[in-house]
């Protein structure tokens, strides 16, 4: 990607300053600092698959992160979806207040500066999700929620009822292997975002 590009870049010119004098002197050095401080902030952008990679170490923190745009959220255009390598690498980036998103972000690479949040589904979330559902016979959307976030939590079910006795499995799972009886998803409240190319 463009981030790899600017690091070899910025390591060329590093190696190529320092090796242009045979006597490398400490303003050569100096320079060398202030080129590479210099690369622009997209250079720190993550790709998706290693900021979801170190995602429950970056909780509530600022992130750069870069990605496809595949999706935006129709109603009002305050989610987009970037991917990584592949749909399965795919994290929901909400807009807060910048409003709505460029409908132009949708194949286009974007980098987003924002908070990584942390969404956890445990079964107090999947009863309120029933309780919901038995009140009102009015359901989410279409009924069957939003495919492509569907598709970044790995789910495969098609029905509600499906999709909550699907989460019960993964959590039965994860506790059963990690000692943690929920599952964690992950989305950025956006402060800032720009369209690459």
């Amino acid at each position: 990607m463009k981030v790899r590009k600017l690091s070899g870049l910025v390591l060329m010119s590093s190696v190529l300053a320092l090796s242009a004098c045979g006597n490398a002197s400490q303003s050569k050095s100096s320079q060398t600092t202030a080129q590479t401080e210099n690369v622009p902030k997209e250079a720190t952008a993550l790709e998706v698959d290693l900021l979801l990679a170190q995602a429950a170490t970056l909780i509530n923190q600022e992130v750069s992160v870069e990605g496809v745009c595949t999706h935006i959220c129709a109603h009002g255009g305050k989610k987009i979806f970037l991917m990584g390598s592949d749909d399965t690498q795919t994290i929901r980036v909400e807009s807060g207040n910048l409003g709505a998103f460029k409908s132009e972000c949708v194949n286009h690479i974007v980098t987003v500066k924002g908070v990584l949040k942390e969404d956890r589904i445990d079964e107090a979330y999947l009863q309120a999700w029933e309780a919901q559902l038995k009140e009102s016979a009015e359901k989410h959307g279409e009924g069957e929620g939003c495919t492509t976030e569907k598709v970044a939590r790995g789910e495969t079910a098609n029905t509600t009822d499906t999709r909550i006795a699907d989460f019960r499995e993964r959590i039965a799972k994860r506790e059963a292997e990690e000692g943690k009886a929920y599952l964690s998803f992950y989305h950025i409240e956006a402060t800032d975002y720009e369209i690459q190319s």
